[in-house]
């Protein structure tokens, strides 16, 4: 069975250095990495397209500056996008359309996957490739996620992704969910782990033992909180397993430790108490550094800030209520 490995280290790991990620290194990892067998490589602000703001992050480059810099040093792997209705718009789809981007995924929460449509829809009149994903699906059980996903089978998504926006799943809950998906629709399936309790490189080989055919992965998990599922890692696990990649693990190894000085390589994302904590809670693992920032200016338990988050069901686009809920505990206090 042939496993692609979609890779959004240039996007995922923005969230882990403050979406700073320079055109040098972009530049030189998709140079590295263009003939490595890796599906698609994924580039932009950690939370996608049209997402630099203050709530959310001000990226060091624009949309455009970085998908230009990833067009210009790919030519065998595509180039991906994720994007987010609301934060995006069409058209940022123009503006990533003319540019080159080959790889389109229209992401909404878990249960909102209506928000998609007319994006989707868009993408693929201009003859894209657009994958539908579902963020947050802790949140759902297995028969909401499969009735969302139904939606997005139905608007023209060519692929299905849950998304582990949390690290908050276990073998059990990817085991059930993917087959579900697999056994309830007619597209490829593919999973899309954070690292917050240390189960990332696990749940995404129950994934594809349970039928997913797209496994996201980032460069020494290069990601958001605790990090993404460990590529070279998990390459090397599903060759063991028997499955197809098309990627070389030593080649990729070699290309790893040529490039020592980037970003995606230097940074070691580690399970610490901030996103461990997090991932028991069921919190967007980007929320990490919001929650940091905020536990430091009033002084509150970072416990209690997700704890309160994680009752108020916070999803990706409500950081401002971790400083209101930081400033409510400090004033109780």
């Amino acid at each position: 069975m042939k496993i692609t490995i979609h890779d959004p280290t240039l996007r995922d790991g923005n969230h882990a250095i403050s979406h700073s990620l320079s055109l040098k290194d972009i530049a030189k990892y998709c140079s590295a990495f263009d003939e490595s067998g890796i599906g698609v490589i994924e580039v932009g602000h950690g939370n996608g397209l049209g997402a630099s703001s203050l709530q959310l992050g001000i990226a060091k480059h624009s949309d455009s500056e970085m998908l230009e810099c990833a067009r210009n040093n790919l030519f065998e792997t595509k180039l991906g996008v994720h994007l987010i209705p609301g934060f995006a718009k069409i058209s940022d789809i123009k503006n990533a359309v003319d540019i080159g981007v080959d790889v389109f995924r229209v992401a909404a929460h878990c249960t909102e996957a209506d928000l998609t449509q007319s994006y989707i829809s868009y993408a693929r009149e201009k003859n894209k490739t657009v994958h539908g994903v579902l963020m947050m699906t802790h949140m759902a059980d297995e028969e909401k996620l499969l009735a969302e996903s139904l939606k997005l089978q139905s608007y023209g998504a060519e692929a299905i992704i849950l998304m582990d926006s949390a690290g908050h799943y276990d073998q059990r809950d990817v085991k059930i969910k993917i087959k579900a998906l697999v056994e309830g629709l007619n597209v490829p399936v593919g999973f899309h782990a954070h690292n917050n309790l240390g189960l990332a490189v696990s749940n995404s080989l129950q994934a594809v033992e349970s039928g997913a055919s797209i496994v996201d992965a980032t460069m020494c998990g290069f990601g958001a909180g605790a990090g993404n599922t460990q590529l070279e890692v998990l390459c090397a696990i599903l060759s063991r397993y028997g499955y197809e990649t098309g990627i070389e693990i030593f080649d990729i190894c070699a290309s790893i430790d040529a490039l020592k000085d980037i970003a995606a390589v230097k940074y070691s994302p580690v399970i610490n108490s901030s996103n461990l904590i997090s991932g028991m809670y069921g919190i967007c693992s980007g929320f990490e550094k919001h929650v940091n920032n905020a536990v430091r200016r009033f002084n509150v338990d970072k416990k209690l800030v997700y704890e309160e988050l994680s009752k108020a069901n916070a999803v990706a686009g409500q950081e401002d209520l971790i400083i209101e809920t930081a400033s409510r505990l400090a004033t109780c206090n």
